[in-house]
């Protein structure tokens, strides 16, 4: 007893001295880690806080590298891309938070930038460069010095990371027993709520522990948002669900219309409404729902066409289309304040200016700036070359 009492303290002592538990053993979720899900990092510099450069925007280009657009001087203020010549897509979105840049590159790379400079504080790996894990359609959730990110590894497998923040080591990690998890997790009262497959789950933030799990008859795809009292997610066919966040327990279920689905993104939710943006064959359609009961406020529809994206700006809803029309709702009754037909199809999001009259978008040619007042679109930055298929690109402006 003694002998194991005295093994026990060695093992304390050489944590404290390192600072770190071997990634092995903060895998709570799981107690091993293959190599096509381990999680290696390296930091470069210590983390800290950095004023923004506020002259500036950051451009997530199609060809998978991140630069800092100055915004006045119209010139390029430093560039970053992954490890990995090869991986040319973008495929996932940032987070600026204190000044710190945190973009997850496709091949399974996170790093830790200098808004500034684009000085790099720190780089994890998810997976290796033989056993490679593909990050897609994610946007770095950075809460209470962790960062929270979903990943599917060469096995089809997915997982969920919490990494610490100071220096992107593993704090814990849980493999999905499906395979498919694009979704975006939500970090809602210090827990993390997110989907696999047909199942829901919630976990500790800070431990990976699970609080409650909840499969579906039908399979889960669409991002979760909150009220601050209840979550919203979407089904892969025609079903958004209302679900208490200590339970999973269904407090409310809508139904889109017949033949109408795919809201997955393309929601969001605001002073107790929920928006979402549903595609279809021959009609897709943006609803208002209370979030309180689940009814039907107003529905505006696309017809033979669909919404690709949709945000919340100046009180009002934005997004464009396929067939290339740029839109705004009135959030009160669904009608259409302000449409155009634009002559290139975006490919990211919008970023709106301090100047009203104003957006900005990314499309395969490069950097729009659109005059809402003119409606009339200038190249802004114009790209070198092309790609045959641009997947999407990300824009924000540095605020």
């Amino acid at each position: 007893m003694k002998q194991k009492l005295t093994t026990l303290l060695i093992v304390f002592t050489v944590i404290n001295m390192f600072g770190q538990v071997p990634a092995s053993t903060t895998n709570y979720s799981n107690k091993t880690l293959t190599t096509a899900d381990m999680v290696t990092n390296k930091a470069l510099k210590p983390l800290k806080k950095v004023p923004l450069d506020e002259a500036s925007m950051l451009i997530y280009d199609y060809d998978g590298s991140l630069f800092s657009w100055d915004l006045e001087a119209e010139t390029i203020v430093w560039t970053v891309k992954a490890t990995d010549a090869s991986t040319e897509m973008c495929a996932n979105k940032i987070t600026l938070q204190d000044g710190v840049v945190y973009v997850p590159f496709v091949n399974g790379e996170i790093f830790a930038i200098d808004n500034q400079t684009g000085a790099i504080f720190w780089k994890s790996r998810l997976g290796s460069i033989t056993d490679q894990i593909v990050l897609k359609d994610q946007t770095p959730i950075v809460k209470n010095g962790k960062l929270f990110i979903i990943a599917q590894n060469q096995n089809q497998n997915s997982n969920l990371y919490a990494l610490d923040l100071k220096d992107g080591s593993l704090a814990w990690n849980f493999k999905f027993d499906t395979a498919v998890n694009d979704t975006t997790p939500l970090f809602f009262d210090n827990k993390i709520i997110t989907q696999g497959g047909s199942n829901v789950y919630i976990f500790e933030a800070n431990t990976g522990k699970i609080l409650s799990q909840k499969n579906f008859e039908e399979l889960i795809t669409g991002n979760a948002v909150t009220d601050g009292q209840n979550v919203f997610m979407a089904s892969k066919k025609n079903t958004l669900f209302a679900l208490n966040p200590n339970n999973l327990d269904i407090v409310w279920q809508f139904k889109l219309d017949e033949n109408q689905n795919n809201i997955k993104e393309r929601i969001l939710c605001k002073d107790n409404k929920i928006y979402a943006g549903a595609q279809g064959s021959q009609v897709s359609s943006l609803y208002a729902i209370d979030s309180k009961t689940g009814t039907q406020l107003w529905k505006t529809d696309f017809k033979d066409d669909n919404i690709e994206y949709i945000v919340k700006e100046n009180e009002n809803i934005w997004g464009y289309t396929r067939k290339k029309k740029l839109f705004e709702l009135d959030l009160t009754n669904g009608e259409i304040a302000f449409e155009a037909k634009l002559t290139t199809l975006p490919i990211s999001n919008f970023e709106f200016p301090k100047e009203d009259n104003l957006l900005y978008y990314y499309c395969d040619a490069g950097l729009i700036q659109f005059d809402l007042n003119e409606k009339d679109e200038n190249m802004y930055y114009m790209r070198t070359s092309l790609a045959d298929n641009p997947y999407s690109a990300y824009l924000k402006i540095i605020r």
